[in-house]
Order: structure tokens, then sequence, then C-alpha cells
């Protein structure tokens, strides 16, 4: 009888959350790596904040990638108020700035972090032994939906002889060169100045990245 109230007595542990669905993952996984892409706000130290610490707004410099976030965002019934600010004098540039409103910034960042977490687990963590037919069609597209952030809102390296991105995440890097493999494409990592630069060769190789990160005309609908 004692034994058995010290075990009624004890705390228990907080359920571990189910797994995404793999339609959810991808949308949420996309949209983590395009937050990955975006400079990190400034912290002491180089770590990144953790889940409940991500700004509730992030900004793009460039339209596109913003319209896809907010895309992504819409899936996952996350509201998003966009502001655009124009601004320079000779060189004109606009800045997209996408907020959470107060009340959503809780599943925002439970969201997001699920999906990188898994995401990450299902790119970084080798072949599975056995995996099923969904999952091995399921880790190509993750490995695009890695590339089409990073093409989107990463920092653009592109020279005759390759196609790149500098990337300031050191596992956002790490997931692309492993993506491109999933994706029967050989990519280079070099290390720069303050960032991580992922190249594959033109050619054949720069064609399958793209061709794979391409959106099909229903992904492009919804842009208002």
């Amino acid at each position: 009888m004692a034994s058995e109230q010290i075990l009624l007595d004890r705390p228990r542990l907080p359920a571990t959350p189910p797994p995404l669905d793999w339609s959810t993952l991808a949308d949420a996984f996309e949209a983590a790596c395009l937050l990955r892409c975006t400079p990190p706000p400034a912290v002491v130290g180089n770590r990144r904040p953790a889940a409940e610490h991500r700004p509730p707004s992030v900004e793009f410099n460039r339209e596109e990638a913003a319209h896809r976030m907010r895309q992504l965002l819409h899936r996952l019934d996350v509201p998003i108020e966009h502001e655009v600010t124009v601004g320079g004098l000779r060189r004109r540039f606009e800045l997209h700035r996408l907020s959470v409103p107060h009340q959503h910034r809780p599943a925002y960042a439970r969201t997001l972090e699920a999906g990188w977490r898994q995401g990450r687990r299902e790119l970084l963590g080798g072949p599975v032994p056995g995996a099923s037919t969904v999952r091995r069609a399921w880790r190509p597209r993750l490995a695009a939906a890695a590339w089409r952030a990073a093409l989107l809102a990463g920092g653009r390296h592109v020279r005759r002889h390759i196609l790149g991105v500098r990337i300031t995440d050191r596992e956002l890097a790490a997931i692309l060169v492993r993506g491109a493999a999933l994706l029967d494409v050989p990519a280079l990592l070099r290390p720069g100045t303050g960032c991580y630069l992922v190249c594959v060769a033109d050619g054949p190789d720069r064609q399958r990245i793209l061709h794979s990160t391409a959106l099909d005309p229903a992904h492009l609908r919804e842009r208002s």
C-alpha cells in the first residue's frame, strides 16, 4: 500500500507530443528553415534562442521569401501581419516584416520547433532499416524544402560553375549537404567568414536542385 502511495505521489512527466504528420512536417520544417536563413537576433554568445524565446516577427529583404513564409504559416493556421517598408536613396529596397499576433505566438513557436527537430532528425539521422515507402518518399521532399528555403532567403552565391548559398546556421548547412545527397546531387560545404557556403556544380546538378525546389501552380495561388 505504501509503495502504491509513493507511485501515486510522483510528479507526472509531461507527455511527449505526437509527431507531426508528413504534410504538416514539410510545411513546419520549411518555415523553420526560412527562419534560420534570417540573421539571428542579438544575444549573448553564439547560441540561437530556444523555441520559447523565438522572436514573434521575422524580416525578409526578398518578397518571394516573405510570401512563401506567409503561405506556409497560413497552412499551419498561424495568422500573420505583413508590413512592407521601403528604404534607400540611390538604391531602393523593400523590407518585409512578418509578425505573429500575441495570442498565436506559443502555437507558432511549438509548431516550428517541432518541425525543425523532426525534420532535422529525418535528414541527419541516416537511413532507417525497413523504412516505409511513405517515409522514403517524404525524406527527399524535406530535403527539397530545406533547399527551397535557402535559395529564397539565404545569401545566394551564383558563379559560372556553381550554384551556392551562404548560411550562418551550421545545422542548416549540414542539412543542405545531406539533403543534396538525398536528391542525388553532391554538395560541398566551405567555411567562410561568419558563414558557411554550400554549393553544387553547374549543369545537371544545379538543374536537379532547381527542379526539386520548384513549386507547382497549386502552391503559388495564395500570394495576398
